[in-house]
């Protein structure tokens, strides 16, 4: 704990790195692996050909998780058909607590760390341990890499599979988080992860971007990566506002999240017959077929209230006269958490709820384990529900139980809180990198709070359902450890080009994909496209990073040498003529500032058999596109091959704003695709 002149003091001396404030970040808050292609046969086995099986489901791959700690007793982290603890790993399981603590062969090793004095002055205490207290560190470690747990019990009413990534890989726990994660812990966390032998850090953490040399998840992945560790991190749940995406260093993997082809279907029909598929994961219900009166909550206020804040059901503002033994209607807003609304109907005396999406959320739903009957329903149907209200003086409807339903069309689809890009800080390089499923997923979680996290909420789950990219992350990091399995001598960058370069950009009705109000996705939504785990296994070429590359990139920042010794440890003198950021050797191409004409360079490396590769060209919107050479012969593997792209603008796209296509290298056999991004200034 320093004043500011102790700071700037410090900030001096050679051997310091650099300074600044530390700040907090916030967390980014099953089947999904089943829609992601080809895992199981229809008797619930892992195909033989499917990357599970080849990559021998993560066997003694090392998963770090940058959370709030881990529930060590969950069924997800059973070692039961475990071998010993992979001699290479050299961390440790902290259970100096006054609760037991402990590690076994599948949960190898847990730390905790309070730099920031959260956890000691919180009110009432927080347990000062390792162990997970919010469910949010529990569920996404188990999504990364959760043994098989069949039978899940969700909410005492459904039951489901619930798996990892990579799930016969060993996991450690380091909890960076307590309320919000201290830029200070996760610096603390990078440190020890590089020391004990980890395989992928998952980091389901970010805050609004920032330069990289003040930026704890920048600073701290780039030495692990260094490492040949790679660091996979959530893109943000600031969407769909464009530039919103966080955790967009180069050498970071930033997904972004879509849904799944399973929704919890709960329908609401009204009097008039007509029926709204809403969602729901509420373990109550009505009775079948009953009618009930229906309200607005802003006819339902309260004397002293507004009739705005009763439309949104806000504490105490709904009359417990107007509201007994009726279904309400509750507006969505971002201030008041979902559930908490049911809880004040409910208080009330309400029967039921009808959760009414606004313009701003659209068609994205999400399900959530409401306290009274409830339906979620997008804002198409909250318009026909609005005028089913204002047509009749005596309005009633019924509420279903929750179904689960698989097959949903059209998925995926981007989720609308998912993080857009572009990047603020580097245009050039595109991000999100990725999408993965990140919308109703089943994982473990803590028995410490309540599926909800409220204080109101007295259940107790083993599983829970959640949202974000929080639970999109651990999906690539778990594709990621089964790749380091296949692929050991891969590099992060390697990794990474190869789940981008086989992704997918349509949906199950073989159509572009969409965003939450149905219209057509762009890279800025979801990089590459949606992760597609068993193409990954053999990519045909990839796009590699260096280290060295990494440091060139970052002289393009215009860092000096002082700069540079902050950030690689060491003085580091950059070339008189630096590289340009669009070179860099990413799997996707951005030009963000197009002056009539521009080439950009990349090389890619085979990995695949001997063979020859043609271009395709999907050009952007009024943009000439030519590649040089238009085929590339790879006599051997791991031979490497320079192409060069010149991008020329026409009338047509100046002006106009991004403008989205593709560049597709394939030999008949492999498609190796790079989204191509340009703005046309002139």
């Amino acid at each position: 704990m320093l004043e500011e002149e102790e700071a700037t003091l410090i900030s001096e001396h050679p051997d310091v790195v650099s300074v600044f404030e530390n700040t907090m970040k916030t967390l980014h808050t099953t089947r999904s692996w089943d829609v992601m292609g080809g895992f199981l046969n229809r008797q619930g086995k892992a195909h033989p050909e499917s990357i599970w099986a080849k990559a021998d489901y993560g066997d003694d791959i090392i998963v770090a998780n940058f959370d709030t700690g881990v529930w060590p007793e969950s069924e997800s982290f059973g070692d039961e058909g475990y071998g010993p603890v992979p001699k290479r790993w050299r961390g440790i399981c902290q259970n100096n607590t006054k609760h037991s603590f402990h590690c076994n062969r599948k949960l190898i090793g847990a730390r905790f760390y309070d730099l920031s004095q959260q956890a000691k002055s919180a009110s009432p205490p927080v347990e000062y341990s390792p162990r997970d207290s919010e469910g949010h560190g529990t569920h996404t470690l188990s999504t990364a890499a959760g043994g098989f747990v069949r039978g899940a019990n969700i909410y005492g009413r459904a039951k489901g599979t619930a798996r990892g990534g990579s799930p016969h890989a060993r996991v450690a726990a380091y909890k960076v988080c307590w309320d919000l994660c201290a830029d200070a812990n996760l610096l603390a966390a990078f440190d020890d992860a590089i020391h004990d032998g980890v395989d992928v850090i998952s980091l389901s953490v970010g805050a609004l971007p920032s330069e990289y040399l003040f930026d704890s998840i920048a600073l701290g992945s780039f030495h692990a990566v260094q490492r040949g560790i790679t660091v996979v991190c959530s893109a943000g749940n600031e969407g769909p506002t464009p530039g919103t995406v966080s955790n967009i260093a180069p050498w970071l993997f930033t997904v972004g999240a879509s849904t799944i082809d399973r929704e919890f279907y709960s329908l609401v029909t009204l009097a008039d017959n007509k029926k709204m598929k809403g969602v729901s994961l509420s373990p109550k219900s009505l009775p079948a077929h009953k009618p009930y009166p229906l309200i607005d909550g802003s006819d339902a206020k309260r004397p002293n209230a507004s009739a705005e804040e009763a439309g949104w059901c806000y504490p105490a503002t709904l009359d417990p006269g107007k509201v007994r033994g009726k279904i309400v209607v509750c507006s969505r807003d971002p201030s008041l958490a979902r559930v908490e609304k049911g809880v004040d109907v409910l208080k009330a005396g309400g029967a039921g709820m009808i959760l009414a999406n606004s313009d701003e959320e659209g068609n994205s739903l999400v399900a959530d384990p409401h306290f009274l009957p409830a339906s979620m329903i997008t804002y198409k149907d909250a318009l026909r529900l609005s005028s089913y209200l204002k047509s009749t003086k005596s309005p009633t409807a019924t509420i279903s139980p929750a179904t689960t339903v698989l097959g949903v069309k059209p998925a995926p689809a981007m989720a609308s809180f998912s993080s857009r890009g572009p990047n603020l800080i580097n245009p050039e390089i595109l991000k999100p990198d990725i999408t993965a499923p990140g919308v109703d997923i089943l994982a473990a979680f803590t028995r410490e709070v309540g599926p909800t996290m409220l204080d109101v909420d007295k259940r107790r789950v083993g599983f829970n359902v959640m949202s974000g990219t929080s639970m999109s992350c651990p999906h690539i990091s778990g594709v990621a450890g089964l790749l380091k399995k296949l692929h050991p001598r891969w590099s992060p960058a390697a990794i990474r080009s190869a789940i981008m370069t086989t992704a997918r950009t349509r949906d199950n009705t073989r159509t572009p994909m969409k965003d939450a109000n149905r219209e057509k996705a762009t890279p800025f939504d979801y990089g590459a496209g949606h992760v597609r785990p068993n193409r990954a296994m053999d990519p045909g070429l990839v796009y590699d990073i260096t280290f060295t590359d990494y440091v060139h990139f970052l002289c393009s920042r215009g860092y000096n040498a002082s700069s540079m010794a902050q950030f690689i440890g060491k003085r580091y003198a950059c070339p008189s003529k630096t590289m340009r950021a669009e070179d860099l050797n990413y799997p996707s191409i951005a030009v963000p500032n197009l002056q009539k004409s521009f080439t950009v360079s990349r090389t890619v490396r085979n990995v695949g058999t001997p063979g020859t590769y043609n271009v395709r060209i999907k050009a952007p919107f009024g943009i000439d596109v030519s590649v040089k050479p238009q085929t590339l012969e790879f006599a051997k593997v791991e031979e490497e091959k320079t192409f060069h792209v010149r991008l020329r603008s026409r009338g047509e796209s100046v002006g106009v704003g991004y403008v989205f296509g593709g560049l597709t290298w394939t030999d008949g056999t492999h498609y190796v695709r790079s989204p191509l991004v340009v703005n046309a200034f002139s």
